[in-house]
Order: C-alpha cells, then sequence, then structure tokens
C-alpha cells in the first residue's frame, strides 16, 4: 500500500509527483521504459522549447477548442511558471526572436537531472520519490482494487490510495507513448475521444511525380504561406516554412493547420490548402512580373530572374501547374499566390509529434479525478486536448501535473481513506 501510484514518467506525471512529494505524501512512480523522460528528451535534440513568452491571453488562445477548458490550469501554472520552475532547478533561461523560451544552454538533459535529483532528494518536509523502472500497467485486478504492472521480476500489484495516470497519447510508441491504456480505461468506464495524429504530415492526393520524389523529398520550402478554408467555414492563414517527404509534406507550417486539416480529410476525404510561393508580394507586383516581356529567356529563367522563383519552389510549380497555364500569364501568377495542394490522409500517429483525443474533460471533476473512479486522476497529453508546437504542450502538460497533484491531495486529505 502507498500513498499514490503515478503511472508515467513524462512531463505531467513528474509534475504531479513533485506537488505530491512537496506535501509529504508517499509516491511511487512507474514507467515501462528504462528510465523517465524520453520523448522530453527528444523535443530537447534541436533546442529545448520550454514555453512561451507572449500574453497569456494570447497564449491560452492557441489551444483552440480547448482553451476554456484548459485556462483554470495554465492561470495556476502558466508560461512565468514554468520559468521560474526552471530557474528554481538552477536553469536559467531567455526569450527567443519568435518568443519562444529556452534554457540558456539550450538543452534538455540537464534540466531533467537537476529535476530527477530534487524528486529523489526533496529539501524540508517533502518525501522522496521512488521510481520502478521498467514496469508496465496493465489496468486492475479483478476486483478492479489493485493496480496490475508487468515488471522484470513477474507480476507485481500494488494498492494506493490514489492513482495518477499520466501515460501520454499514441506518438513516438518506442519513447514509451503507444496507447495501450485506452482499453483498460474504457473497460472501466471511462468516457475516451479516439487518439488521432496532431501536429503531423500528410499524404498528398496522386503522390509526387518520381521526379519530383527524388530530387525534392526532404528539402524545405522556405518563405511561403498557406491558406485554408475547410467546409465549415474555420480558415487557416500564416506565413512560415514546411518540408516535402517521398509521401507528402511536413513541417512547423502544416503542423499549426494540422487539426483544421486532418479534420476536413475526417469530414470530406480530403482537404486543399493554397501555397503562396511568394507571401511578401502583392498578387497585382507578381502578375506585373510574369507578364513582363522575357525575350529568348526560358520560363524559368524569366521566373528566376524577376521573382527569385528556383529549386524547390519552381520544382512545385512544374509539378501541379498546367501546362497550358504556365503560358498563361494571369492562371500562372494566381498560381504563384495560391497553388492548391490536395492532401488525402495523415500520416500514422506514431509519427506525430502528438496526438489530439484522450480522457474526455466531461468525464473528470475540477481536480482532473475521473467521476466514475473516485482516486484515479489523469494528466498530460492522455486528456482530451491538442495545441500546436512552441511551447504549448509541455506547458499544458506541466500545467496538468500541478492540477492532478493538488487534485490528489486535497481529495486525501478530505474523502480518501487512510
Amino acid at each position: 500500500m502507498v500513498d499514490v501510484a503515478v503511472i508515467g514518467g513524462g512531463p505531467a506525471g513528474l509534475m504531479a509527483a513533485e506537488v505530491l512529494s512537496r506535501a509529504g505524501l508517499s509516491v511511487h512512480l512507474f514507467d515501462r521504459m528504462p528510465s523517465v523522460g524520453r520523448k522530453f528528451l527528444l523535443a530537447g535534440k534541436g533546442g529545448m522549447n520550454l514555453t512561451h513568452a507572449e500574453a497569456l491571453s494570447a497564449f491560452v488562445g492557441r489551444y483552440g477548442t480547448h482553451a476554456e477548458r484548459l485556462r483554470p490550469l495554465l492561470d495556476t501554472f502558466g508560461p512565468q511558471a514554468v520559468r521560474d520552475w526552471a530557474a528554481g532547478l538552477g536553469i536559467s533561461t531567455f526569450v527567443g526572436s519568435s518568443q519562444r523560451v529556452f534554457p540558456v544552454d539550450m538543452k534538455a538533459a540537464p534540466l531533467l537531472r537537476a529535476w530527477l535529483h530534487r524528486l529523489r532528494h526533496p529539501s524540508g518536509d517533502g518525501a522522496p520519490v521512488v521510481f520502478h523502472m521498467r514496469h508496465r500497467w496493465i489496468g486492475w485486478d479483478e476486483q478492479g482494487a489493485s493496480l496490475q504492472f508487468e515488471s522484470p521480476h513477474g507480476a507485481l500489484q500494488v494498492q494506493a490510495r490514489a492513482t495518477v495516470l499520466a501515460l501520454g497519447g499514441a506518438s513516438w510508441a518506442r519513447l514509451g507513448s503507444d496507447g495501450a491504456w485506452l482499453p483498460p480505461l474504457q473497460a472501466a468506464g471511462v468516457d475516451v475521444a479516439p487518439l488521432l495524429p496532431s501536429n503531423c504530415g500528410f499524404e498528398v492526393a496522386g503522390g509526387w511525380s518520381t521526379f519530383f520524389r527524388e530530387r525534392f523529398a526532404g528539402q524545405p520550402f522556405k518563405s511561403v504561406g498557406i491558406r485554408a478554408t475547410d467546409s465549415l467555414g474555420q480558415s487557416f492563414q500564416r506565413k512560415g516554412e514546411f518540408v516535402a517527404t517521398e509521401t507528402g509534406v511536413e513541417g512547423s507550417l502544416l503542423y499549426a493547420a494540422s487539426s483544421l486539416l486532418r479534420d476536413e480529410i475526417a469530414r470530406k476525404g480530403q482537404a486543399t490548402f493554397e501555397l503562396d510561393l511568394l507571401p511578401d508580394r502583392h498578387a497585382e507586383q507578381v502578375l506585373a512580373h510574369v507578364a513582363h516581356p522575357r525575350g529568348s529567356r526560358s520560363l524559368s529563367s524569366h521566373l528566376k530572374s524577376r521573382l527569385g522563383l528556383d529549386g524547390i519552389k519552381m520544382a512545385i510549380v512544374n509539378e501541379l501547374v498546367e501546362k497550358d497555364a504556365m503560358h498563361d500569364p494571369v492562371r500562372l501568377a494566381a498560381a504563384l499566390k495560391g497553388l492548391p495542394i490536395t492532401l488525402k490522409a495523415t500520416r500514422p500517429i506514431n509519427e506525430a509529434i502528438s496526438t489530439a483525443g484522450g480522457v474526455r474533460w466531461e468525464a473528470l471533476d475540477a481536480g482532473l479525478m475521473v467521476k466514475a473512479r473516485p482516486g484515479l486522476f489523469c494528466a498530460g497529453e492522455m486528456l482530451d486536448w491538442e495545441a500546436p508546437t512552441g511551447g504549448y504542450l509541455l506547458t499544458a502538460c506541466l500545467a496538468s501535473g500541478v492540477a492532478a497533484g493538488e487534485g490528489v491531495r486535497q481529495w486525501l486529505s478530505t474523502s480518501a481513506p487512510a
């Protein structure tokens, strides 16, 4: 018997454990991987983006339809709290040019090491967190009283006064988040929305030509814009960059639009976005340059000279613009400012950066306790929300861990049997 079992060693689980450890409760953390924080470390490979420095109202708005559900959590533990928490671990942060917040050394590993040290050796009246690695949670016993685990030493049963599940979504299964928690929760009567890829790549309808795929897969479209409007009238428009892949497109600009495009594919079987190859030029300017006499120059030389189009940008024009439109200045200029690209599917969920769906908010109380199973709390990406990249995913995971930890603490102090 332990006070609290935290299952899942990602940011949400570790944060819930920290809140409970600080309260002096006996916390045992279980994870199926050999070490905790694996996806956290992977996220830090290109620079550990902790959070975002924009105003809180704008920050909360980035969570779309889930913003109001997350607002109370982010009011309690928002972007500034993340920076203060990191500073408490000896990690200084700075705000980059895009308003993203990073550790000064840009690395995730020093922060994780300091965090784990504090969890194992808390100050004051805190209780050390006990870690159990290579323990896969498989549900409850037949009576629903004990947690069941597969461990290196065989089957294990644990009784806990309260349990926090922070098992992640279903992306990057090799790092620990495989969605295997869905059947046990559904069997326990917990309402769960299907898990879907978020911040994901897409496959283009019809595929790329062999020439384009072999020559340009892996190359970026830089300084472009995309816009899309779905069948419900919802719109997306932004400048940035993305990458051509062997089967379609992926990258930050597509990730930002992924929920709109994914849901439209689910409704209609396909989704289309318009690619603006020259977002910093007005349509009239583009038309004037395209229509300018080119003499003996080839069309590609003309467009490179007048508009700077070459490389993958010129290649996508040749790939998608009809031959007769290439010699019609009006149609060609319109294509350069809005080249339709139709998508037929998302890439597999295991390739996505994150997932949407999970335990529905209606199944939880304000402290993130499952209404159908008192004493069971959920946190992190296994909740039904999604967010763009840019520190939003990590901040909400940490905030939900704080909320679940506080929920457990309050429930144990007022309702749970000792």
